[in-house]
C-alpha cells in the first residue's frame, strides 16, 4: 500500500470499530452481551465460509503457522478479547474500560521485544503512549472510587486488552498458506465457538434472555459484516503494513468515532474533556510518528530540484 491509502484504511478501520460502539450500544438494550457477541461472530462467520463455498475457494488448515494463526487469533483475539470485556464490563463502567483498553498500545511494545520482533520501541514512540494514554483517560473521565472498588472488573477488562495484544504480537510473523479470506474465516469460527463456551460458563448470559427487536438484528448484522468481517479483514492487512506497535495505535483514535456516532445518532454530548482529550492523542501521534511526518511534510513544501543543465 501506498502511505496515504495506509493511512486512509487505517481512518476508515477506526471508523468502523468506532461506530461499532453505538452499534452494540443499540444492541444491549434488547440482548445480554456475551450471547450478543457470540451470535455477531456466529453470523460473521456463516457470511464468510459461504463466500468461500460460491468462489470454490475453501481450504482447511494445513501449516504450522495456518493453525497458529487462527487459533491464536480467533481465541485470543476474537474470542477471549470480546468475553473479558464484556465480562468485566458488568463491574465497571464503560469509561473505565475505555482507559483500560487504552493500555494496548502500552503493553504491545513490552509484548513484541519479549516476541523477538523487529519492531522497535523509540523515544518517540514512548512519548506518543504516554500522551495517547493520557487522553484517554481525560476523556474517559473515570471515577478514581470505581477504580479502586471494582477489582474484579478492571482484571477482567485489563485481561481483554491482553488478549488483543499478544495475537498482534504472535500472528505478525507468521505466514499462513491459506488465502486471506480463508485464514479469516477460520479465525472468526474459533472466535465464535470460544464465545459460546464463555456463554455457557458465565452466570446471567443466555440466548434465552435475548429479545430480538428490530434495532437489536440491525445491529447484529452491521457488527457481523461491517464491524466484523469488513474490520477484521482490514485489521489483519494492516497489521501486516503497519507491525503491532504501530497498529496498536488505532485503540486512541477509535473514541474519536465513538464520540462521533454516539452524538449524532444516539444524541450523547461530547463534553470538553472529550475534545482535550482528542487533543492530547492528536499530539501522541504527532510525536510517535514525528520523524516520518517531518520528513513528508518537507517532501510536500520543499521545491524540487531541478536537474542541472547540460
Amino acid at each position: 500500500m501506498s502511505r496515504y491509502r495506509t493511512t486512509g484504511c487505517f481512518l476508515l478501520l477506526a471508523a468502523i470499530w468506532g461506530t461499532a460502539f453505538m452499534a452494540t450500544d443499540v444492541g444491549l438494550a434488547d440482548l445480554p452481551p456475551v450471547p450478543f457477541a457470540a451470535a455477531r461472530f456466529d453470523i460473521a462467520t456463516v457470511l464468510l465460509f459461504a463466500a468461500l463455498a460460491v468462489t470454490d475457494s475453501l481450504e482447511r488448515p494445513q501449516t504450522r503457522d495456518d493453525y497458529v494463526y487462527v487459533i491464536v487469533g480467533g481465541a485470543l483475539m476474537i474470542g477471549a478479547h470480546h468475553a473479558f470485556l464484556f465480562a468485566g464490563q458488568q463491574y465497571v463502567t464503560g469509561a473505565v474500560a475505555a482507559v483500560l483498553l487504552g493500555l494496548v498500545p502500552v503493553v504491545t511494545p513490552a509484548l513484541t521485544r519479549l516476541a523477538s520482533s523487529d519492531d522497535r520501541f523509540t523515544a518517540n514512540t514512548a512519548v506518543g503512549v504516554v500522551l495517547g494514554f493520557a487522553g484517554v483517560v481525560v476523556i474517559a473521565d473515570p471515577d478514581p472510587a470505581n477504580l479502586l472498588a471494582s477489582t474484579i472488573g478492571i482484571a477482567l477488562v485489563f485481561a481483554a486488552a491482553l488478549a488483543f495484544a499478544i495475537p498482534a504480537v504472535i500472528t505478525h510473523d507468521t505466514s499462513p498458506s491459506m488465502s486471506f479470506l480463508a485464514t479469516q474465516a477460520w479465525l472468526m469460527a474459533i472466535g465464535a465457538v470460544v464465545l459460546h463456551v464463555a456463554v455457557l460458563a458465565l452466570p446471567g448470559q443466555s440466548f434465552a434472555d435475548a429479545s430480538w427487536t428490530l434495532s437489536a438484528l440491525a445491529a447484529m448484522m452491521y457488527l457481523s459484516a461491517v464491524a466484523g468481517i469488513g474490520g477484521f479483514l482490514l485489521y489483519f492487512r494492516l497489521l501486516d503494513e503497519l507491525g503491532p506497535i504501530e497498529m496498536s495505535f488505532i485503540e486512541y483514535v477509535i473514541p474519536l468515532f465513538a464520540a462521533l456516532a454516539g452524538w449524532l445518532v444516539l444524541g450523547q454530548p461530547v463534553t470538553l474533556a472529550t475534545i482535550g482529550g482528542f487533543a492530547c492523542i492528536l499530539m501522541g501521534f504527532i510525536a510517535a510518528k514525528w520523524t516520518t511526518l517531518r520528513a513528508e511534510l518537507r517532501r510536500v513544501v520543499e521545491p524540487k530540484t531541478s536537474p542541472p543543465a547540460d
